[in-house]
């Protein structure tokens, strides 16, 4: 969310960048409808300084003088209970289009109105060629006896997935190496709440408007209701998060931090949960796109510097960059477009690793500069070494998730007698240090 004077001081360029995000808003639309909230608000203040005037009359009135100043009073009031109803109509208005209002991307992104007019900005790695006829994760996986796909559907329905036996060392091994990767690197590590209220997904930009929308939300909403401490039903709505990204940018929601402590770095391990609803019919089969999956993420809140949350930013691709390397997967990295960006976000990119049954790279992280998007949202400011409060910038990236480095893995290792090598830096994770998961 931006603030209102700098959205009516730069409307060209918000008006491009709705444009080229193809956001649905009208700016114009929007910054009237702000013109009547304040003049309805001002009207509010008025009405409120006249009865207050009134009431201190009364007190020292006797008489008609009394009575007329009552009469005044009630029709200040009358007036009052037409004005507030009409001001909250209007303010939910400005609201529900403030919203949608976009952060001006970086001048270096690329204008585009899809994913395929992402740019390709760097590869790593030898495609690898076989000389036998390659499985799938799917093939492999029920070879070896670590993956059950159709027991997963059974229990848990569409998407739903077992990882069994070797599988698990491999997942978790990961899992582990990324989270002892991004504490090396400096990140604080944290296990965080995966069932949160709406604030943490709204201020992070999981809600695509106001309130939680299920036709468009990718978020599971918690049906069973809750109880406070006191025993009293809950009337907070609770959510699944998506990534760990909401917890961990939240965690400091409501907060003035020091200077000094910035940029402050954050890692969240989690199990993730989407509904995927918006990739309805998309990669039906195997674990590519599932519902559940575990992922360690990296988070930065940093001081309201370009500059720096731009070198920041590309820390921690690098880190990325690093662990595909050390896994040795072929990957690519891609500068992603206005088209294919979100509201709230100033700059991004995405790494692929190769997935050879698809002949292709898929999504294995993202990383995303937010700027002061999601901290207006969230609330969170520091202190400036001239005493002035400022938003903090927010940044997030994936380390590592479950699902596609597991299929990356599993598929460019594989063998010709069907087995499977482990990467050399996962070893040490594997039962009696594995080197290759082999067919019983």
């Amino acid at each position: 969310m931006l603030d209102i004077k700098f959205i009516r001081e730069n409307a060209d360029k918000i008006k491009e960048a709705i444009k080229n995000k193809n956001i649905d808003l009208d700016l114009d639309g929007l910054l009237e409808t702000d013109g009547e909230r304040v003049r309805a608000l001002q009207y509010i203040e008025e009405l409120n300084a006249e009865k207050n005037v009134l009431n201190d009359l009364i007190q020292k009135s006797q008489g008609d003088e009394r009575k007329t100043l009552i009469e005044q009073g009630k029709a200040v009031k009358e007036k009052m209970a037409i004005a507030e109803p009409e001001y909250l109509e209007i303010k939910k208005h400005f609201d529900d289009l403030m919203v949608k209002v976009p952060v001006i991307p970086a001048e270096d992104v690329p204008v585009g109105k899809s994913e395929k007019e992402n740019v390709e900005i760097y590869t790593w790695g030898e495609i690898p060629k076989f000389d036998f006829e390659i499985k799938d994760h799917i093939q492999l996986g029920k070879d070896l006896d670590i993956l059950d796909l159709e027991r997963g559907a059974k229990v848990s329905g569409y998407r739903g997935y077992y990882v069994k036996n070797e599988g698990v060392g491999l997942m978790m091994g990961f899992m582990m190496y990324a989270l002892q990767k991004m504490i090396s690197k400096g990140y604080s590590p944290m296990i965080v709440p995966t069932l949160v209220k709406e604030f943490p997904l709204f201020g992070s930009g999981y809600f695509k408007g106001k309130e939680y929308n299920p036709e468009i939300d990718e978020i599971y909403q918690v049906a069973s209701s809750d109880k406070e401490a006191d025993g009293e039903i809950s009337r907070d709505k609770k959510f699944l998060v998506g990534t760990a990204e909401p917890s961990l940018l939240a965690y400091h929601s409501g907060e003035v931090l020091k200077e000094e402590d910035l940029p402050m770095k954050l890692c969240g391990y989690s199990q993730c949960y989407r509904s995927e609803i918006g990739s309805y019919g998309k990669d039906t089969k195997g674990l590519y796109r599932v519902h559940e999956f575990m992922k360690v993420e990296q988070v930065i809140l940093s001081k309201a510097n370009i500059e720096e949350s731009d070198a920041l930013q590309q820390e921690m691709v690098g880190i990325s960059k690093e662990m595909h390397e050390e896994l040795g997967l072929p990957y690519r990295q891609l500068k992603i477009c206005t088209g294919d960006m979100s509201a709230g976000k100033y700059k991004m990119f995405d790494i692929e690793a190769w997935i050879p049954s698809r002949n292709g790279y898929g999504e294995t992280g993202s990383a995303s500069n937010f700027l002061d998007w999601q901290s207006r949202r969230l609330n969170v400011k520091y202190v400036d070494k001239n005493g002035k409060k400022k938003y903090v910038y927010m940044l997030n990236n994936t380390a590592l998730a479950s699902p596609r480095t597991f299929i990356s893995i599993i598929e460019n290792y594989q063998q010709a007698d069907g087995s499977v090598l482990i990467p050399e830096v996962l070893k040490k994770y594997m039962p009696e240090g594995m080197e290759k998961i082999s067919r019983k």
